[in-house]
């Protein structure tokens, strides 16, 4: 379920557990449940601060999340890294979740970017599924580490130093 929207998730529960809703109950469950752990517990992958950070200091910035607002919102807060982001989009926010292009095309919009010139950074597969049909190049530093992962670059942490060092050669803002 890594990178499936709130609703997929619950839906794909519902299936598993033979439940014959569609799996509201299970999505608000679930999202309780899963706010209260990250909330509580919840880490930033290592290097996200610092990645971000230099990142937002040569180019515009945003957080596109197949997570709801209140989770987005929950897991940003818990790792340091709600105050990085001037452009913040969660599933709930837009028309279809990713796999959809329209989050990536939004962000992009946001930041007033094209997605020709835009670069995520995926770790699933339906977030590189979306990416790449917004026309939006990825580095992808894939959960769980060994999957066959198509995406331009594949890295195996944020903190690996020649990402670090090819961001650190932009130009500053």
């Amino acid at each position: 379920m890594i990178g499936n929207s709130l609703p997929a998730a619950a839906s794909a529960m519902a299936e598993v557990f033979g439940e014959p809703d569609s799996g509201a109950e299970i999505a608000d469950e679930l999202l309780r449940l899963v706010t209260e752990v990250v909330t509580a517990k919840a880490e930033a992958m290592p290097g996200a601060r610092e990645l971000v950070e230099l990142t937002a200091a040569a180019v515009p910035v945003a957080v596109a999340s197949n997570s709801p607002r209140t989770l987005l919102e929950a897991a940003l807060v818990r790792g340091g890294l709600s105050a990085m982001f001037p452009v913040k989009l969660a599933a709930d926010e837009v028309a279809a979740p990713k796999p959809d292009p329209v989050m990536y095309l939004t962000a992009c919009a946001l930041l007033n970017v094209e997605p020709a010139d835009a670069l995520a950074l995926e770790d699933s597969m339906t977030g590189l599924r979306s990416a790449r049909a917004a026309g939006v190049s990825v580095i992808g530093v894939p959960t769980p580490k060994d999957q066959d992962f198509p995406a331009d670059v594949v890295i195996g942490s944020l903190r690996d130093e020649d990402l670090l060092t090819w961001v650190r050669g932009w130009p500053r803002r």
